[in-house]
């Protein structure tokens, strides 16, 4: 088995002693109970990965010895989700799925139809869904932490795609009514991929208009509806198979 990943900012090279110490290191000595001998992979959470042995342990900081260091290389196509804010208690669910799943950088979005409303609040939602992505990430042994961006209205959503087609995205938008197929996508020759994913009451008939004036392909998942928590994870696995994502 792999031995379990903790967040460091700076990594250090190959030889060196790194200090664990902070929320990262308090979970390591105290909830994990690691101790002295034990192997951790430390990582910055950008893709540096490092194997370490702990040399000391405290009651919240470790003392490791950096065996080796690389960088691992960054899975192709990149895939980012644009997510409607779903209900309080399914929100952090769904970053925790698309993070295991393997997405790269998530877009909380207020569409015309979310039950939650971020409105005076979204630096708050924004710093819980970052958590989030951070403790899935650790649990899943991700060298890289995806991305959450800060709060997106549908205008800026709309630019998003509009200037992530230019530069040669494909842009699906997951809803019931897609006249097309997900797997039908041209994904295999894409380099960036953007799936949107609509809130509970569904996405707005102008949201669906503008992201497909905007370039957006609107597509239907697979035979059954599935909840806004749990879309994105689907998609992600099946994008596994369709590219080079799992190979």
């Amino acid at each position: 088995m792999a031995a379990t990943v903790f967040y460091l900012d700076d990594v250090p090279e190959a030889g060196s002693i790194a200090v664990l110490d902070g929320p990262e290191g308090r979970h390591a000595a105290t909830v994990r109970r690691i101790r002295v001998g034990e192997p951790i992979t430390l990582s910055d959470g950008h893709g540096v990965v490092a194997e370490s042995e702990v040399v000391a342990a405290q009651k919240d900081r470790l003392e490791l010895t950096v065996l080796n260091r690389a960088v691992a290389p960054p899975v192709s196509p990149r895939v980012t989700v644009v997510q409607a804010l779903p209900k309080s208690d399914r929100s952090e669910l769904a970053i925790e799925l698309m993070t295991e799943a393997g997405v790269d950088t998530i877009v909380p979005w207020q569409a015309a139809r979310c039950v939650a409303n971020w409105e005076g609040k979204a630096a708050k939602g924004i710093e819980k869904w970052r958590a989030a992505a951070k403790q899935a990430a650790r649990q899943s042994r991700r060298p890289y932490i995806p991305v959450v961006t800060d709060l997106h209205r549908t205008r800026t959503v709309v630019d998003l795609i509009a200037d992530a087609k230019a530069d040669g995205a494909v842009v699906a938008a997951l809803h019931e009514s897609g006249a097309g197929r997900f797997v039908d996508l041209p994904f295999a020759a894409a380099q960036e991929i953007i799936l949107i994913v609509g809130p509970e009451g569904g996405l707005d008939d102008s949201e669906l208009s503008a992201f497909t004036e905007a370039g957006a392909d609107t597509v239907l998942l697979g035979p059954t509806v599935l909840r806004t928590s749990t879309a994105a994870a689907v998609a992600l696995g099946a994008l596994g198979a369709l590219t080079a994502r799992w190979r």
